[in-house]
């Protein structure tokens, strides 16, 4: 039996199990399981590998894409440049990170944004963001990282409200927090939605649900937005990949 999983904390609503488990099923592949893990501590992974051997992959979300660097082996060079990773291959009992919400977010904001390339804001600083920020910097896309608190390397929310040219001069709005996630629905980040206009995009790398308020906010100014269920889909495949690479 092939094993895999994931592990955050907490685990209340996983779509990566929801996932794979339709994959195997529709693809045919045999043999295949996917399992959650919801562990406190990103520590916890090595008593759950020693546990079942048989595991070959795990995927990783909030809060240990940073923390579970610490005990692997080796890292992708890209998620060395990122700081933060999603995947783990397992293989010979050697541990490998990568980041896929690095390809997933890449891959679907090229097609959705088109030819446009409009300054960004990234809202939060967890390990969603370091791969936001890695793909916006590849893409030569201007970035802010907005974060409740100030700091050299980024602006607050304070800032946005007292300044209105940042939101005048930054039209793709990425939110990488929480805040919206079901069951919490009514969440938004702090940001001045008065200053929203049609020209702006918000990416909110929630899915569930599909339309947050934050998306709605955009889309009632007359502006884009996009949920994160594709950039889901496009890193769950990455990870299948490495897996069976």
């Amino acid at each position: 039996m092939r094993k895999f999983g994931l592990i955050g904390h907490p685990l209340t609503h996983s779509f990566s199990k929801k996932y794979f488990t339709e994959k195997f099923e529709k693809e045919g592949i045999e043999g295949c399981l996917y399992e959650l893990y919801d562990i406190p501590n990103a520590r916890e992974l090595e008593r759950i590998l020693n546990e079942d051997p048989e595991i070959e992959g795990i995927n990783v979300t909030i809060p240990h894409k940073e923390d579970v660097i610490a005990l692997l082996d080796e890292l992708d060079e890209a998620c060395e440049e990122i700081g933060a990773v999603n995947c783990i291959h397992i293989q010979d009992g050697m541990l490998t990170g990568y980041n896929t919400d690095y390809i997933g977010f890449k891959n679907s904001l090229v097609p959705w944004l088109g030819a446009v390339k409009p300054k960004a804001l990234v809202l939060g600083t967890g390990g969603a963001s370091k791969a936001v920020k890695q793909a916006l910097y590849a893409l030569g896309i201007e970035f802010l990282n907005v974060s409740r608190s100030e700091d050299e390397d980024q602006i607050t929310y304070d800032d946005l409200a007292s300044d209105p040219e940042i939101m005048k001069t930054h039209h793709l709005i990425v939110n990488t927090t929480p805040l919206g996630t079901f069951p919490h629905v009514d969440g938004i980040p702090a940001i001045p939605l008065e200053q929203l206009t049609s020209a702006h995009f918000v990416y909110d790398l929630v899915y569930n649900p599909s339309e947050t308020a934050l998306m709605k906010a955009c889309l009632a100014k007359g502006g884009k937005a996009k949920n994160g269920h594709e950039m889901l889909i496009l890193q769950a495949e990455a990870a299948w990949k490495i897996w069976n690479s």
